[in-house]
């Protein structure tokens, strides 16, 4: 048997994965795969095959994937034509390694030509490319982070207490990314799904203004949430010091490590209904219920967005 291989590992979503695979795999049977070298030892400490992967080139990823089975791909964080050819390198080296199959983390509705998320542009990209690779593949295709919108209600919080964003009144399943994570550990140990895609959702579909209200009824502040347009959001963005793409600097311990190109669309995208996914796929891979949004105010501390990790800005 074949061992599973996780990539980006160095990462927030990753390292999660990571130790939830510790829980479900015997450490003989996996591989881990990032460019952080203190990242890559806390693994080798626990008995754990470590290896230095760089996706931006594809030398040395073939050997880095020889003798996988399963590959899980964690999206790298930039945009556009260097993250499509990250991901073709991957899929590339996975298939000359012999991996059998490929577990990519997508987004929901990434296939729709009408979604006007960025972000999707490179998911549609990879998924195809994935396909027309002939390997098997499970695409996880998650909603939004809860934790990005847990950290900007208290952003507001702790100002002028109006939450802003183009978002509307439209509806999306907020997901934790701790199980996100839990749904790539779940998904490389699975043995049951072949090329197939899986819609990664929270508990409950939500507005923002919903979002807010339950933050709200948590913690007792009295955040209110006001619509915005698309171009109002990204002066928002502009003020905080947030570059438009990927390509920009990124400010240290920023509350919105992410571009505004990326959020902005996103927003655009929720509003208009093209995020509104809603199943029970991630029960029924993980046999769990999806962590709620109350939950995580309740726990905040546990729920925030984290650090930026990528070396690639």
């Amino acid at each position: 048997m074949g061992k599973l291989i996780l990539t980006g590992v160095d990462g927030n979503l990753g390292e999660q994965a990571a130790n939830n695979l510790l829980e479900l795999v015997a450490r003989e049977r996996l591989i881990f795969c990032g460019y952080d070298l203190a990242a890559l030892k806390r693994f080798a400490d626990k008995g754990v095959e470590t290896r230095v992967t760089n996706f931006n080139t594809i030398d040395g990823l073939t050997e880095a994937f020889s003798g996988g089975e399963k590959l899980a791909l964690i999206s790298m964080p930039f945009v556009g034509e260097k993250r499509q050819n990250a991901h073709k390198n991957v899929v590339d080296a996975a298939k000359k390694a012999g991996v059998k199959q490929v577990i990519y983390t997508s987004l929901v509705n990434a296939a729709d030509p009408e979604n006007p998320s960025i972000e999707k542009i490179d998911h549609a990209y990879t998924e195809a490319y994935i396909e027309k690779s002939g390997l098997d593949y499970i695409f996880l295709r998650n909603s939004q982070y809860a934790e990005a919108m847990v950290t900007n209600y208290f952003t507001y919080a702790k100002g002028d207490g109006i939450l802003t964003n183009s978002q509307g009144k439209g509806k999306m399943a907020y997901i934790s990314r701790k199980d996100c994570a839990k749904a790539v550990a779940f998904a490389l140990a699975a043995t049951e799904y072949h090329h197939k895609i899986l819609n990664i959702n929270g508990a409950q579909l939500l507005t923002m203004a919903e979002f807010v209200g339950i933050g709200n009824e948590v913690t007792g502040n009295r955040v209110s949430y006001k619509p915005i347009t698309d171009e109002e959001n990204y002066l928002v963005f502009d003020a905080m010091g947030v570059p438009r793409t990927t390509d920009g600097k990124f400010k240290n311990d920023s509350e919105a490590p992410f571009s505004s190109e990326g959020m902005v669309t996103f927003a655009q995208a929720i509003r208009i209904g093209k995020m509104n996914t809603f199943t029970d796929d991630f029960k029924k891979l993980t046999g769990t219920d999806p962590i709620t949004v109350r939950y995580m105010f309740e726990n905040a501390a546990d729920f925030q967005v984290g650090e930026r990790h990528s070396k690639d800005d």
